[in-house]
């Protein structure tokens, strides 16, 4: 996934970058509400994880100017407030979910995952194409004759083709949707990964297929 993380809280972030990263996500990091506009204004974000009390603002007014654009990418929200009333407004002006501080890194991934699948219309955290399922939360790829745990960039690569089979995914945009801004990282890369993948799916029904010139597509049979 490709997350924006709008939190002041420094040691706070920190400690959420590290993991999310070390999960395998891309990971964008703003202090400030206007360094969220910036961010939300040019890339693509998975979900956005924003603490309320900014050093320039409300966490709550980027959070309805996100909604009144249209924008429906999902929002968690991060408080210190544990009253009720407080999180029914974050709930009304359009968070899919709120956790107050302090939280467990567990329960946020688990939040962030539940909140994926909700969006995309799943129950549960196995997904199939084709012959292969898929186990989101476990990472592991099943095909008819072999078993294997992904690792991280793997896992959020094979995440992303999942998610736009058929659709032709340039390398920008897969390095887009792995990497946070920040990590100095070419399109080789994205091959090396690809390459992984398709080991992986050797002798299955899903294919990675080169579209020469223009990236990658997911094809099942």
């Amino acid at each position: 996934m490709r997350l924006l993380l709008v939190e002041d809280n420094e040691r706070l972030a920190q400690a959420l970058v590290e993991m999310l990263s070390l999960d395998g996500h891309g990971v964008d990091h703003a202090v400030v509400i206007s360094e969220a506009r910036e961010f939300a204004s040019t890339v693509s974000y998975d979900l956005i994880l924003l603490d309320i009390m900014l050093p320039d603002g409300d966490g709550r007014d980027f959070l309805q100017e996100l909604r009144q654009s249209a924008r429906d990418v999902p929002v968690i929200v991060l408080t210190a407030r544990s009253e009720v009333s407080d999180r029914v407004s974050v709930l009304d002006l359009g968070a899919d979910d709120y956790l107050v501080k302090p939280f467990e890194f567990t329960e946020l991934e688990a939040r962030c995952r539940a909140i994926l699948r909700r969006r995309g219309g799943a129950a549960t955290n196995i997904k199939r194409i084709g012959n292969v399922e898929f186990d989101l939360l476990g990472g592991v790829l099943k095909t008819e004759s072999t078993r294997v745990e992904l690792r991280n960039r793997e896992l959020r690569l094979f995440e992303v083709f999942a998610a736009n089979q058929d659709v032709i995914l340039s390398k920008s945009k897969l390095v887009d949707r792995i990497f946070a801004g920040d990590e100095d990282v070419s399109e080789n890369a994205i091959e090396v990964y690809v390459g992984r993948l398709r080991k992986h799916l050797r002798g299955s029904t899903v294919e990675i297929i080169t579209v020469r010139g223009l990236g990658y597509r997911m094809t099942s049979a």
